[in-house]
């Protein structure tokens, strides 16, 4: 472990996860939905957990962008990777068409590539999911490169945070950001990218009448604001669902559609890096855990396309247009209890309090690791393949 980053990933365990996903998908029924979907940031999360609802609910032929490490000799590829190759495995053999383009999705090149693997194989994509988590990009056109950060804008933010593999809670300060962090921060994490994509595939004429295109953000409770919805991520995400309206406009000659479904706080690499996020999912997760309430990734998503993308009625948003997959975490009975016990949280009280536990083993899920019946012990090859790789 570094941080909030595990040095390796286990083959079988991240296996394991994706069977579990599937496995839940399919327990649930079948979903009306979309027949081709591409799913753009499609190896781990969120994108992981829709190309999965897609295929395993829908019987949809997917094509996924991602950008993972392949394995070498003596060194695990990244988690992204062993998921992907297990999607891939599992689809072949439900013979379901899926295969993967794995490189930088903010370049032109990688969009090229997927327009032209669209047209040879599935002629139109019914369903564009944009699901990409990079704090880097560097520009197609301008070559600069950019990096997100996460501030507060205006002032310093003090709160408390936890350390998720000690669970010491402390006090952390964040100075606030410049003009330039901002610029920066929605270059990467604001809808630009995303428009490119869209605007490439109306080009390519490769959208099906009626196609959609669905992006992921969050906004989160009070306790975060400061430091997540009012700072700079905050803007990008501003940009990213002002971008839908802009996507929809673009879409209408075909009668297509963009959408931003604002979605749970869940344990993910991006959001493990986040301070303060850790600390309040520990104590959310306990929260509604008791109520029943609790989802992962899968249960959202699959939750989001049999309960608001693909019903009969019209897709119900916010007043800012919006899909509120959210809407179970941002009930007043659950964030009341969150405030109290944000309060009453410290280093001692927060193992009864919290579910720190519950956090650290969907981390560890995320590599791979701390699945039942996989044996830790046993030599596994690191050297898997992909069998769609393009």
């Amino acid at each position: 472990m570094r941080g909030f980053i595990c040095l390796t990933s286990h083959p079988k365990g991240c296996e394991k996860n994706v069977l579990n996903q599937i496995d839940y998908v399919k327990s649930k029924g079948s979903i009306e939905g979309a027949k081709k979907v591409l799913v753009i940031g499609a190896s781990t999360g969120f994108g992981l957990a829709s190309r999965i609802t897609s295929a395993f609910g829908s019987n949809a032929a997917t094509i996924g962008v991602f950008f993972e490490k392949a394995p070498q000799e003596g060194k695990t590829a990244s988690p992204g990777w062993y998921n992907s190759a297990a999607f891939e495995s599992q689809a072949k053999k439900a013979g379901l068409y899926a295969k993967s383009i794995n490189g930088d999705a903010f370049s032109t090149e990688v969009k090229n590539k997927t327009i032209e693997l669209i047209k040879a194989d599935l002629g139109k994509i019914d369903l564009i999911i944009y699901s990409l988590a990079s704090p880097v990009r560097t520009h197609p056109v301008t070559g600069v490169t950019h990096r997100s950060v996460l501030k507060p804008i205006g002032q310093s933010f003090t709160n408390k945070t936890v350390d998720f593999h000690t669970g010491i809670v402390s006090n952390i300060t964040i100075e606030p950001c410049n003009e330039e962090d901002i610029a920066n921060t929605v270059a990467v994490m604001g809808g630009e990218d995303w428009e490119m994509w869209m605007d490439a595939l109306v080009k390519a004429d490769v959208l099906s009448e009626n196609a959609m295109t669905v992006a992921y953000s969050y906004i989160g409770p009070q306790l975060t604001e400061a430091v997540y919805r009012k700072g700079t991520i905050g803007r990008a995400k501003d940009h990213l669902e002002a971008t839908a309206f802009t996507i929809s406009e673009k879409l209408k000659s075909i009668k297509g559609k963009a959408y931003v479904s604002v979605n749970k706080a869940l344990v993910t690499q991006a959001s493990s890096a986040i301070p303060v996020i850790p600390l309040y999912i520990s104590l959310l997760y306990k929260t509604m855990k008791a109520k029943g309430l609790h989802e992962g990734c899968i249960e959202q998503i699959q939750r989001l396309f049999s309960e608001r993308l693909y019903t009969k009625q019209a897709i119900p948003t916010d007043d800012k247009g919006r899909i509120r997959i959210d809407d179970w975490e941002m009930r007043d009975d659950v964030q009341a209890i969150v405030a109290e016990l944000w309060t009453q949280a410290t280093t001692e009280s927060l193992p009864e309090l919290g579910d720190l536990n519950g956090y650290k083993s969907d981390f560890l899920n995320l590599f791979g690791f701390g699945f039942t019946g996989i044996n830790y012990l046993e030599d596994v090859s690191e050297l898997v393949e992909i069998e769609g790789l393009q």
